[in-house]
């Protein structure tokens, strides 16, 4: 069948509220860990996660960092009015370097009680790192149910991620029905995060510690980190019956050519993608490499159903792909490609990279649960199962999971 033609109704299971995790274990790698291979189901806890991995692999990391996405205004009339930043449109839209624009950018936003905002300039007070600053925002014209905003600020020498780290507040995902607290600064962010872009975490990396981290090195695992932005739409549930009416949110990525080199060195031994996003990049980057074999021009954008548009293209190697891709670096001597995605990736998507998924517990009828039975098979079932059974905690702050590519 079709991924187009599958119906989101089979990828629904009951998850009580109760499982949903509302704040992270005191420990990041206590979380429990479920490990499915084979159809067989093993329970552990994830400082032990190394003696389920296999030696002499590559674990790929997802190294984005949670931005202060919500800033919380107030009217002269008292109404308060939430600006939640999605992405920028200009100076750059690039976002990476949208973060060190500074005196004036407009970006693409939601607007919390948009009705009460006709028109005018919205006004904050801050000061950061001892400055006095003042924020201002302009609503411009809707683009769907998001807005153009205007920001400018003084001193204008401030880049946007001065004012950000100053104005906004960590996003928690709307099923954690409870306001950011100050452990969440640190907690609901990887050890490892690097550039500022997402306002989700790529939540499979929670768990990782510095000592998990030595625990690899030792066993002979490598590392190596891409960048995907996590955007809002990751929480965007399915409504559609069918695959085809649902529209994927797009997002930014950016590939070293550290990675790539990386990853042809490990085409023969086993890959290990940390987290959903991780995997739709290492996924994306296969299909890319395709696209230049076909046109060395064509630009890095991976839409939604491009994977299944042409079944002769899968028939093309992951090492040809890879290697078009680097060949492209060499040439335009570049040490990073910046591109997007749109890929879905469900039940019926033939694999090129990962072999092995490190992912938390995804919420039912949802893209990630698509991708999790895309990998494993409807034997996802029998672990969420067991899961639910044995007390796991679900969601962003919820506990580990391991899948091996069937």
């Amino acid at each position: 069948m079709h991924p187009k033609n599958i119906s989101i109704a089979d990828y629904n299971y009951n998850l009580p509220e109760s499982k949903i995790a509302q704040y992270p274990v005191e420990e990041r790698d206590k979380s429990k860990l479920l490990i499915s291979k084979n159809g067989i189901i093993e329970e552990s806890i994830f400082e032990n996660i190394t003696e389920f991995l296999p030696e002499d692999s590559l674990m790929v990391f997802n190294n984005t960092k949670v931005i202060r996405a919500r800033m919380q205004f107030r009217k002269d009339t008292g109404a308060k009015i939430e600006i939640f930043i999605l992405e920028p449109l200009s100076p750059t839209m690039e976002i990476q370097n949208a973060f060190q624009v500074s005196g004036q950018c407009q970006w693409k936003c939601l607007v919390g009680n948009a009705k009460k905002w006709k028109e005018g300039e919205l006004s904050l007070q801050l000061v950061y790192k001892g400055k006095e600053i003042e924020l201002l925002a302009k609503k411009e014209e809707a683009i769907g149910n998001s807005f153009r905003i205007n920001f400018r600020w003084t001193p204008r020498e401030l880049s946007f991620s001065d004012i950000l780290m100053a104005s906004g507040s960590i996003p928690l995902p709307p099923y954690m029905k409870r306001q950011t607290n100050e452990d969440d600064i640190k907690r609901y962010q990887t050890i490892y995060a690097k550039y500022q872009g997402s306002v989700a975490a790529p939540t499979a990396g929670l768990h990782f510690t510095d000592k998990v981290m030595a625990q690899l090195t030792k066993k002979n695992i490598s590392k190596s980190y891409i960048s995907l932005h996590v955007g809002a739409g990751t929480f965007k549930p399915v409504s559609a019956e069918k695959i085809e009416d649902h529209e994927m949110h797009t997002e930014q990525l950016v590939v070293r050519k550290e990675l790539v080199q990386q990853l042809l060195d490990y085409s023969s031994r086993p890959i290990i993608a940390v987290g959903t996003t991780t995997t739709r990049s290492l996924e994306s980057l296969y299909w890319y490499g395709v696209k230049l074999l076909t046109n060395p021009l064509a630009n890095f954008h991976i839409s939604q159903w491009e994977p299944y548009s042409n079944t002769n293209k899968q028939a093309i190697t992951t090492k040809a792909a890879l290697n078009a891709i680097l060949n492209k670096m060499e040439v335009e001597q570049v040490d990073e490609i910046h591109g997007d995605t749109q890929i879905i990736i469900a039940p019926g998507y033939s694999f090129k990279i990962i072999d092995i998924l490190i992912t938390n517990f995804h919420q039912p009828k949802s893209t990630l649960l698509l991708l999790v039975s895309a990998l494993y098979g409807e034997e996802w079932r029998n672990s969420y199962a067991y899961a639910l059974k044995h007390n796991f905690r679900f969601l962003s702050y919820g506990d580990s999971c391991i899948f091996y590519r069937k």
